[in-house]
């Protein structure tokens, strides 16, 4: 993967957040307990939702699902972080800078997917919900679940081979990760074509992503629209108020970092949206399909008083 690039670079340096030292401290803080609440928040949901019988449900299991995919895309990330902020040369090799962005692409597009698949399930949970049994068996559920990975490690994949295949004349990354935009922008030479695949990767990722997650909602506000009750309105819009909320948060940051203009002429911009949609979301989404949740709130009750007064 490296060939004649590593003759040349060998490591880089994660500069992002360097130019603060005052805030090194601080930052780790924050950082580590952010990243301890996200494996906490994670981990708990897999763990909650495994043990409870009444969560073994196709939205649960692509809940699940979420929770796994925010639990280790943080992780390639976040404890790299937390070890440059303690270090002065914060560097990373070069096969180690492109396994993190491997990972870290092939999760966060797998997430893109995944959110689509969480949204069908939705769709027939409303619109078809006397067949939902039958149309989300066992063998969709699987399906619907895999192909998210697979479509997202293989977008990652090309990614990876398009920009090892560069030369790097610079070994400082203006990031705090090794994300796509910024080692792009250590290219001695014209790096269009690749910058064009790049962009063409994550617009078919977000786009289509996004499409599919659109035209279920638009099918599913119709027939919630058709509803006659004000209450069965307010049901059946509340269990997708929370993939809602986490596909506003997701795609809103994803869509200002991948998808402006000239993604290397404002890298500056690009971390402040990484730093949410790498650390904070991933935290953030165990909260949101909770605390709305009353099955989750209630499996959660129930555990709580099975330790409490065993």
């Amino acid at each position: 993967m490296a060939g004649n690039n590593q003759t040349e670079v060998t490591f880089f340096t994660l500069t992002g957040f360097a130019n603060h030292p005052e805030l090194q401290v601080c930052l780790f803080l924050v950082f580590l307990f952010i990243y301890l609440f996200t494996v906490l928040g994670n981990l708990g949901l897999i763990i909650l939702i495994r043990i409870d019988s009444q969560l073994h449900t196709p939205m649960y299991y692509f809940l699940s699902n979420l929770a796994f995919i925010d639990l280790f895309y943080s992780s390639t990330v976040t404890p790299k972080v937390l070890v440059n902020f303690q270090s002065t040369q914060k560097s990373i090799s070069f096969e180690g800078c492109f396994v993190q962005m491997y990972f870290f692409v092939g999760l966060v597009c797998s997430e893109c997917f995944l959110l689509g698949s969480m949204a069908y399930d939705r769709y027939v949970a409303i619109c078809n919900p006397l067949l939902y049994s039958t149309v989300m068996s066992q063998k969709v559920c699987n399906c619907l679940g895999i192909l998210p990975f697979v479509i997202g490690f293989t977008n990652s994949l090309v990614s990876i081979c398009v920009i090892s295949s560069l030369p790097f004349c610079d070994s400082n990354i203006s990031h705090f990760f090794c994300d796509t935009t910024a080692l792009l922008a250590l290219s001695c030479v014209d790096a269009f074509r690749t910058e064009l695949v790049i962009f063409a990767l994550a617009g078919f990722t977000i786009v289509s992503s996004l499409l599919i997650i659109t035209v279920t909602y638009l099918a599913i506000i119709s027939a919630i629209l058709r509803i006659q009750s004000a209450a069965g309105r307010r049901k059946a819009f509340s269990t997708c108020a929370s993939h809602l909320t986490g596909v506003t948060v997701f795609y809103g940051s994803l869509i200002f970092t991948y998808l402006q203009p000239d993604n290397t002429s404002s890298l500056t911009q690009a971390q402040v949206a990484s730093v949410f949609y790498t650390i904070v979301i991933p935290m953030l989404n165990p909260l949101i399909y909770s605390l709305r949740n009353k099955d989750v709130k209630n499996a959660l009750l129930k555990v709580i008083h099975r330790k409490l007064f065993l």
